[in-house]
């Protein structure tokens, strides 16, 4: 698939991928909802990618829906989602396929990053900032409500508390607020924030195994919603048991006893658990 609206680019494991409607502000439409998703299927699919970075063109992160259609823009009865590809939640179509990802994936927030802008970061692990980016979880001053799972995610990351206040108000705020709020881990000058996110993204990708941070991504994230630890323990147990017996534990201990950096052999396409995706399973003793 050819993008329009993104671009992707791979280099030594790692992948950046930019969203890139820079004279839009980036605001997000249905062609780049299909191709971010077509774009994150490419990299699951690919074991030479081993971390995901996601960022804005230009002076935006991404500027939310693009609201060109007026005041239908969020009426899907009221335009042809067929013609514009575009669905009631596209942004939850494009969180969930996030969450299923088997690659590490850090946002890069160089600019504004509104609506759909900031909830489509929600899925991914770390987010980093630009001290020039602003946030806003607008939707009530739209006369919507949050999307993009976000009613799931916000709470989680940054309390209710904060998650509420923020979108009872729907106020554009600033970096340090957010940095503050526990929504980044950190700010950056512009020039920096690239190189900050690439150096997470290459000690992960030089110095761990691809199936084990796969195998960690899905069961941190799945066990949010866990009612008991059991279910964690359950988990645990049986991913250690599988992982303890390869090659990737062979060279992770052989690595570390002579001194060396690893060469961890094994690849997400072929070689994870064969009980993976075990939330998929009828049922998990």
């Amino acid at each position: 698939m050819s993008y329009n609206t993104i671009r992707y680019d791979v280099e030594d494991g790692i992948l950046t991928l930019t969203l890139h409607r820079p004279e839009r502000m980036n605001a997000f439409t249905g062609e780049m909802l299909k191709e971010m998703i077509d774009a994150f299927d490419r990299a699951d699919a690919d074991d030479d990618v081993r971390c995901i970075i996601v960022t804005g063109e230009g002076r935006a992160f991404c500027a939310g829906a693009d609201l060109g259609a007026g005041g239908d823009t969020f009426n899907a009865d009221g335009r042809d989602d067929r013609a514009s590809g575009l669905h009631p939640d596209g942004g939850g179509l494009l969180t969930l396929r996030i969450f299923e990802l088997k690659k590490p994936i850090i946002a890069a927030v160089n600019g504004a990053a509104v609506g759909v802008g900031v909830t489509m970061q929600l899925a991914m692990d770390i987010r980093l900032a630009s001290e020039n980016a602003k946030f806003g979880f607008v939707f009530a001053r739209r006369g919507i409500v949050p999307e993009a799972c976000s009613s799931y995610f916000l709470p989680r990351i940054v309390g209710i508390s904060q998650a509420l206040e923020w979108c009872y108000s729907g106020r554009v705020f600033p970096a340090q607020e957010a940095l503050d709020g526990g929504l980044v881990k950190s700010l950056h000058a512009p020039e920096d924030l690239l190189p900050a996110a690439r150096a997470i993204a290459r000690d992960i990708a030089d110095n761990t195994s691809a199936v084990s941070v796969a195998m960690v991504r899905q069961m941190m994230w799945r066990m949010l919603g866990a009612d008991h630890p059991m279910e964690a323990h359950k988990i645990d147990s049986r991913g250690v048991y599988y992982t303890g017996r390869s090659a990737d534990a062979r060279e992770g201990v052989e690595s570390f006893l002579e001194k060396r950096e690893p060469r961890f052999p094994g690849k997400v396409s072929q070689d994870m658990p064969e009980f993976f995706p075990w939330w998929e399973a009828r049922h998990f003793e």
